[in-house]
């Protein structure tokens, strides 16, 4: 009779350093993250700002400590916030997360701790009392610009009865006030930007993109997403710093001249111009 573990006793832990082999050649969902954003050249900086996760968050994610989240509900969606912003698939990510910590929880309510959600305004009723003054006002208005036209109508009627044509009498015509230059901003405008300034426009031509701008002083000008069709337009005296979160989306135009750079769809790039010929920084 032998005393010891039969080879039956040992399978489990044959089994177990299978799985823990397994498992070491997965990365964590901190590690896939990291890799993710150094990847895309993206700082801790610039995913905090373009997702509105305070950057403690992002920095205990990514070493896996999820406690700062404030529950399970909020690290799924810190973790899918983040993995949009670096460019990575979310749906296997929650599913590890999901296999990590039990499976998907129950809903619990919001909480405040989770920033990238934004709280909707509660829906209210109409408001008649409101509708009710705005009709009265526009009657009034247009019962006043009635009167007001048939006014001018009158005295118009009453010279052409009671005056004799002569050259006094002649009826002026109104000419157009020439429209305000400044009013329609064009890519002329950007053309005569002035000399002693940079100045920099940001068109989303072809799909959206998020970008950031901050001037000489390292001071944030704008930090979003700019939809297709949409621009931005911005002015420093001696230099702008650009970040553009998908490059082959974007037109830049910087002193009047557009900037002829192949960027690729995807591309995240970083550039500064200043007061001279376009230049990439």
């Amino acid at each position: 009779m032998s005393i010891g573990n039969s080879p039956e006793d040992e399978r489990p832990f044959e089994d177990d350093r299978v799985e823990e082999d397994r498992e070491e050649a997965r990365p964590s969902i901190g590690r896939a993250l990291q890799q993710a954003r150094i990847a895309a050249g993206l700082t801790v900086d610039d995913v905090s700002s373009a997702t509105r996760v305070r950057m403690n968050i992002v920095h205990a994610i990514e070493a896996d400590d999820f406690t700062p989240c404030g529950g399970d509900v909020y690290a799924r969606g810190h973790i899918r916030t983040l993995a949009k912003a670096v460019h990575l698939d979310p749906e296997p990510l929650l599913a590890q997360y999901g296999e990590d910590h039990g499976g998907r929880p129950a809903p619990t309510p919001a909480a405040p701790l989770f920033e990238a959600e934004r709280i909707r305004p509660e829906r209210r009723g109409p408001n008649w009392t409101a509708a009710m003054v705005a009709a009265i006002v526009a009657v009034i208005g247009f019962v006043g610009f009635t009167m007001f036209q048939g006014g001018d109508d009158g005295g118009e009627a009453n010279v052409a009865e009671g005056a004799t044509p002569s050259d006094s009498a002649t009826p002026t015509t109104k000419t157009d006030k020439p429209a305000d230059p400044e009013s329609e901003p064009s890519d002329s405008a950007i053309a005569a930007a002035p000399q002693d300034k940079v100045t920099v426009r940001v068109a989303a031509a072809d799909g959206r993109s998020w970008i950031a701008a901050r001037d000489h002083n390292n001071r944030m000008l704008f930090d979003g997403v700019l939809k297709q069709g949409d621009s931005k337009t911005f002015q420093d005296s001696s230099k702008i710093h650009l970040v553009l979160g998908d490059a082959g989306a974007i037109d830049l135009f910087v002193n009047g001249k557009k900037i002829e750079d192949d960027f690729q769809p995807g591309a995240v790039e970083r550039l500064t111009y200043t007061k001279g010929d376009p230049e990439a920084g």
